[in-house]
């Protein structure tokens, strides 16, 4: 009975295995499918009938359609034959036996005999296993990353180390799809109905994959700012999703060779949030004031801090707080603000002086002048 069935599989398959095919993308994938097996078309419009064909097996002949923005790999008994990056209609063709058609002129007796002949030897099942496959070239998002503690890296700004909570998301393109099969891809995803997904939580290669992003952040960041290029200011990555992915794409390859093992990298990114710890709040909070104390404006902001202050002293002390106020500040030269050297504190002379500087800046009133000068001379 086990030779007869044998038999009758070895030439039903080899009279179904005739027909040429229509393969193509299977429908209802994901947007973040990275590889996948392409699909034979066996009806359509309830038009075909070529539904009983082996599965591991590509008749020469039928056509496959590669799609804008996806590349064909090519297996032949598990070994990667071929690719193609270049959208299209394409035809297979084999040397192997178990592909020939008498469609695709591969002659009529050889074709029959010769391939019952060698799928008799396994028990009616082709001794081939043909595949294609298809990998998208495109930006594949909503990889995301994110931290559960702080992470500490040094900061060439600040000049000391700092530390923050961060999460975001990466777009992830695969550069070399023939590394990415080789070095990467499990080989139970290398089947007819599987979906390699990066962003699928059962994958166990895409979970490594975000844990190596995640131990690479701490370098990421310092690299991004410890770059003279971007100004060393960390407070600009939220801004620059390039200039970023830059940074972490260079911290990945250095720790993990995606690039250069899996063909695999980093193009843009999203940082959602970051949550710096409480020493880092301080010192950027520092950063700000000393921001905003520079240049320019930083001598119309202190002058007008000076000014408030002598108004403050004014109200509270009269003339004599103004004095004091006015010696504290340092007083202005022209445009300037400098560092005075203050002279003896009884001296009333010096203490005139003052005054009548503070006159002509307009920081004190004719009559705040008088009172001064008559309670430094004793009137």
């Amino acid at each position: 009975m086990g030779l007869v069935q044998a038999v009758k599989g070895a030439v039903g398959g080899v009279l179904a295995d005739q027909w040429k095919d229509f393969y193509t993308v299977p429908t209802g994938l994901p947007s973040t499918a990275a590889l996948f097996a392409a699909v034979p078309r066996g009806t359509n419009a309830g038009r075909g009938s070529n539904t009983s064909g082996s599965s591991n097996i590509i008749s020469n002949g039928s056509k496959i359609v590669v799609p804008e923005g996806y590349g064909l790999l090519l297996f032949q008994d598990g070994a990667i034959t071929a690719f193609v990056a270049e959208p299209g209609g394409y035809e297979w063709r084999s040397d192997d036996l178990n592909s020939q058609s008498i469609f695709a002129g591969d002659g009529l007796v050889s074709t029959f005999i010769k391939q019952s002949w060698e799928r008799f030897k396994f028990g009616g099942q082709p001794g081939s296993q043909q595949a294609a496959f298809f990998v998208s070239l495109k930006e594949l998002p909503d990889n995301r990353f994110g931290t559960q503690s702080e992470i500490y890296w040094d900061d060439a700004f600040l000049n000391t180390q700092v530390g923050a909570v961060t999460r975001g998301s990466y777009t992830l393109k695969i550069v070399d799809p023939i590394l990415f099969v080789k070095n990467l891809v499990p080989a139970s995803y290398l089947q007819p109905g599987q979906v390699f997904d990066f962003t699928d939580m059962d994958n166990a290669a895409a979970t490594q994959l975000f844990n190596e992003v995640v131990g690479s952040l701490a370098p990421a960041f310092s690299l991004y700012s410890n770059d003279p290029a971007k100004g060393n200011r960390i407070t600009k990555l939220q801004q620059d999703s390039i200039g970023f992915a830059q940074s972490l794409s260079a911290a990945v390859e250095q720790a993990y060779q995606w690039q250069s093992d899996r063909g695999l990298a980093i193009v843009k990114t999203a940082i959602v949030s970051i949550e710096y710890d409480a020493n880092t709040r301080e010192l950027l909070k520092t950063v700000q004031r000393a921001d905003a104390l520079s240049g320019a404006r930083g001598n119309s902001n202190l002058q007008a801090s000076v000014a408030q202050g002598i108004q403050s002293a004014g109200e509270n002390g009269g003339a004599a707080g103004l004095v004091g106020v006015g010696m504290a500040s340092g007083m202005f030269g022209a445009g300037n603000l400098q560092q005075p050297t203050a002279p003896a504190a009884e001296d009333p002379v010096a203490k005139l002086k003052k005054a009548k500087e503070m006159l002509d800046l307009g920081l004190i009133t004719q009559s705040d002048y008088d009172a001064l000068k008559a309670k430094a001379l004793g009137l």
